[in-house]
């Protein structure tokens, strides 16, 4: 039964990051072709609303997410969450043919960094004790370890977006993606416990009448719609190419330590074990910084190019904002 629920598992993830992986590439081309005909969504604008292409990647968004839902009820995250560098893999290609946006070796250096360094702090996490019931995940989520992450997290998320959004938001994609992994974090967290209540339910134990089970509920839509925002701001100021990796590192980390306070994964590793993960940090990090050194020469490079060039080049319409262009310059 076990090795079953896992193939099931594994097989949702699987199909999960395909989905969210074109997903990023149609909800870029649709946010692409909205800022050709109005207000770019990174500066307020919500002309991608009526862009079907936008709302098809929504729809491979929303389908890839429930499937990674469902899977996490299948399997342990330990084997759910690795495959998540699957999408980066798939928005590297397809970004490629379709958005025409290209990585020197060094950003592809940045990318394969980035994914083993995820991958090796993954494979090393501690199995997860799987709580029986919505009241003992209840009991771990008020632990005060926990409590001052999640107040922590908070705060952090009311700064970036009350203070750096504006200020560096349309030059740094860490203030976009920042919020959307912060947020993220919370929103496994949540799914978690909605996922066994919902096991849990199906197995005759019934978790519908407690208000932690709706609690879990609300904090999960109430983060996923601060991610949806915040990444299509993301997507609509920098490249897909750049916004995956970043995203998935960045999500990913954040995860296994909101699950390590959480749910006390780290209480008996090895030295061996814990050495691994540092070293995974340390690729990740190291990673994240050839990315941004790769956007940033690319940048200077490019002089006065602007997105806002290339998309009107790509639609047939050819028209130059020079009076917008360093704040438009990527």
């Amino acid at each position: 039964m076990v090795a079953s629920d896992n193939a099931k598992g594994l097989t949702l993830a699987v199909a999960s990051s395909a989905f969210i992986g074109a997903s990023f590439i149609l909800k870029k081309k649709g946010l692409k072709r909205a800022a050709a005909a109005g207000t770019r969504a990174g500066v307020g604008g919500y002309a991608y609303l009526l862009q079907p292409l936008w709302w098809t990647g929504m729809v491979m968004m929303i389908v890839g997410e429930t499937a990674n839902f469902v899977a996490y009820v299948y399997a342990p995250a330990v084997l759910v969450t690795p495959l998540g560098a699957l999408s980066i893999i798939i928005s590297a290609i397809l970004a490629h043919f379709l958005l025409k946006e290209k990585l020197p070796r060094l950003g592809v250096l940045g990318c394969v960094s980035c994914i083993v360094g995820s991958v090796v702090i993954v494979i090393h996490a501690p199995q997860e004790h799987i709580p029986s019931s919505v009241q003992e995940i209840w009991s771990l989520a008020t632990q005060p370890a926990f409590l001052i992450y999640t107040a922590t997290t908070v705060s952090l998320v009311l700064v970036l977006v009350l203070y750096f959004e504006a200020r560096y938001g349309q030059t740094n994609v860490l203030v976009y993606l920042g919020i959307c992994s912060l947020t993220g974090a919370l929103t496994v967290m949540s799914v978690k416990a909605i996922g066994i209540a919902i096991k849990l339910t199906f197995e005759g134990i019934n978790q519908l009448t407690y208000p932690q089970t709706w609690f879990f509920f609300t904090v999960a839509v109430v983060c996923v719609i601060t991610q949806l925002n915040y990444l299509n701001k993301a997507l609509d100021t920098f490249k897909a190419a750049i916004v995956s990796p970043i995203y998935y590192v960045m999500f990913t980390t954040l995860t296994i330590i909101a699950s390590a306070i959480m749910f006390k994964d780290w209480s008996g590793q090895d030295a061996s074990a814990i050495a691994s993960e540092i070293c995974g940090f340390i690729t990740v990090l190291s990673g994240t910084i050839i990315l941004h050194a790769t956007r940033e020469q690319e940048s200077t490079s490019s002089g006065h190019v602007t997105w806002c060039e290339e998309s009107a080049k790509e639609d047939g319409e050819h028209y130059i904002s020079l009076h917008n262009s360093d704040y438009f310059d990527r």
